[in-house]
């Protein structure tokens, strides 16, 4: 008995060492240089304050006048590099755009990733400069996986004019469930709690406050949710429990074959095409002799 008591507490003990370390790993800072921007896209670098006493680092290049303005926001644990694609296509478009590095990514200064809490101070931030720098223009937000998250989290007034959400979590609680059962199998869901309950600890927030799902029924812009059809991380399900709590005018992009990936890279034309037919709904001005309105109800569809 002895024995087996000592073996039975030096696995609940290995087990919670192990928790220590990946949470410690999980939201450790990935901050690195960036080097200077491409030279094709005119980018000019922009340090912006947070509220929060952060500073977030990023690149703007501006469009053409009545084409708006598209805030890009990368993933966890990546920086703004991974959006240059994006924004050279969305440039191509006329749109002026904003890369940004989230708050304790790249070299935006940040003591812990927060998955999505602390890095809405960032998003804020940026979005209060693109209003500034392009008075009268629309503005869109496009946010992969962290960055969708960290917006919807943000909670930023008022709303963009159009908002598309990539491979978005719905709550930490299944974002967590989902990655661990990939790694160790059906026993990932008896870690899933030694992960979690170190949020207050480490970082100073509950699992109440990482529920985008619960977030987007408070966003009143036009949004596309786009997820891959494979993607196990965030699950098809859960996709279409996001996209039913949000508002419309609204709609949903399943890119076939997909998993959890960049979706530029995965399919370039296609999503060019969809994000740029989105776009061009809610972001230039109007002619005034159209009929069109931004506010129509959008399709509800699914498509590769």
């Amino acid at each position: 008995m002895r024995r087996i008591f000592f073996i039975a507490f030096s696995l609940v003990a290995l087990l919670f060492l192990a928790s220590l370390g990946a949470g410690e790993l999980l939201s450790s800072p990935a901050n690195r240089p960036i080097g200077k921007p491409p030279p094709d896209l005119s980018l000019e670098p922009v340090e912006l304050p947070t509220r929060n006493g952060e500073q977030v680092v990023g690149w703007f290049t501006r469009g053409n006048p009545g084409s708006g303005g598209v805030l890009l926001l990368h993933g966890i644990h990546a920086d703004r590099t991974q959006m240059l694609d994006r924004a050279k296509f969305l440039r191509k478009q006329g749109h002026s755009v904003l890369l940004i590095d989230l708050p304790a990514h790249g070299e935006s200064s940040g003591d812990r990733i927060s998955f999505g809490a602390r890095e809405g101070y960032g998003v804020a931030t940026a979005l209060r400069y693109l209003r500034q720098t392009l008075r009268g223009e629309k503005i869109a937000v496009i946010g992969l996986s962290l960055g969708a998250a960290a917006f919807v989290l943000s909670g930023a007034k008022p709303d963009p004019d159009a908002v598309v959400l990539e491979s978005m979590y719905p709550t930490i609680q299944e974002a967590t469930a989902n990655r661990l059962v990939l790694k160790f199998g059906p026993f990932g869901n008896f870690l899933t709690p030694l992960l979690l309950w170190q949020l207050p600890l480490r970082l100073g927030i509950s699992v109440n406050d990482l529920q985008p799902i619960a977030a987007i029924s408070s966003l009143s812009a036009p949004v596309l949710i786009a997820a891959g059809e494979n993607d196990r991380h965030t699950t098809l399900a859960e996709t279409q429990r996001i996209f039913d709590a949000a508002r419309p005018p609204k709609e949903l992009w399943i890119v076939k074959g997909a998993a959890h990936v960049n979706l530029h890279n995965f399919a370039p034309e296609a999503y060019e095409s969809r994000i740029s037919s989105f776009l061009a709904k809610y972001l230039k001005k109007l002619d005034s002799k159209s009929n069109l309105s931004p506010t129509d109800p959008a399709t509800l569809e699914s498509g590769g």
